[in-house]
């Protein structure tokens, strides 16, 4: 049972990363467009956030290093995406990407670690820590509704590229797949959510692939990547 455990989570490994790799597209143009132009900062920062949880609660459940290892890779991820953002971003927008990360990324991420580390002790201080990383875990795999929206609203899957949808979908069903055969009930929870999702938007696209789109849609979504989850949550991915 321990390698079943240990094989699955080093594919949902894999498969993270490459969920955390997909917005490189869009920094890409970015970089190249010198300017941010109507992306939104939020779905990164919340992952980021979501990551640094999922970090701690891996290093403080034993023999749960693989949930560590990839959130610490998605963290690096976020923090290059984000260093991307405040550099080509107005000094307005700047000031307020930069007034969420201190509160979300540092302020939020740093009490619950703290909480949990002096005032919690044992399996209680791992039960809070899972609970609170479910709820950020879920709030990242709620960001695809807006972009199941905009699909059933223009009849258009442009915004809700299959190859992301897909690695979403693996990668919510390996984490599930890896808390049932772990029994991990608090990383199977977000995960199992977000592969629910991940079928919901694959049925969408079955419907909507043929269709042409009713109207144009708007120039504030980065090709399907802003409304789209970026880890697992992982998490989001775990």
């Amino acid at each position: 049972m321990a390698s079943t455990v240990f094989i699955v989570g080093v594919l949902g490994n894999i498969i993270s990363g490459l969920v955390y790799l997909s917005p490189l597209k869009t920094f890409w143009r970015i970089v190249k467009k010198r300017s941010t132009e109507n992306f939104s900062s939020i779905p990164y920062i919340i992952t980021l956030m979501n990551a640094i949880l999922w970090i701690y609660y891996g290093i403080t459940k034993p023999d749960s290093f693989l949930i560590a290892t990839i959130n610490g890779f998605g963290a690096a991820a976020q923090i290059v995406y984000i260093l991307i953002f405040l550099v080509f971003v107005s000094p307005r927008m700047r000031a307020r990407t930069a007034l969420l990360v201190g509160l979300l990324d540092v302020g939020l991420a740093a009490a619950a670690i703290l909480f949990t580390h002096f005032m919690l002790q044992g399996d209680v201080r791992i039960d809070v820590l899972g609970f609170i990383c479910d709820c950020s875990g879920m709030l990242a795999y709620a960001s695809p509704l807006a972009a199941m929206k905009t699909v059933i609203t223009t009849k258009s899957v442009e915004f809700m590229p299959f190859l992301l949808t897909f690695s979403t979908l693996l990668n919510g069903g390996f984490w599930t797949l890896y808390a049932l055969f772990a029994k991990d009930f608090l990383v199977g929870v977000p995960n199992g959510i977000g592969f629910l999702l991940g079928i919901a938007q694959l049925i969408l696209y079955g419907i909507f692939h043929r269709y042409r789109p009713l109207k144009k849609a708007t120039d504030n979504l980065e090709d399907g990547l802003q409304n789209d989850p970026l880890i697992p949550a992982s998490d989001s991915v775990s």
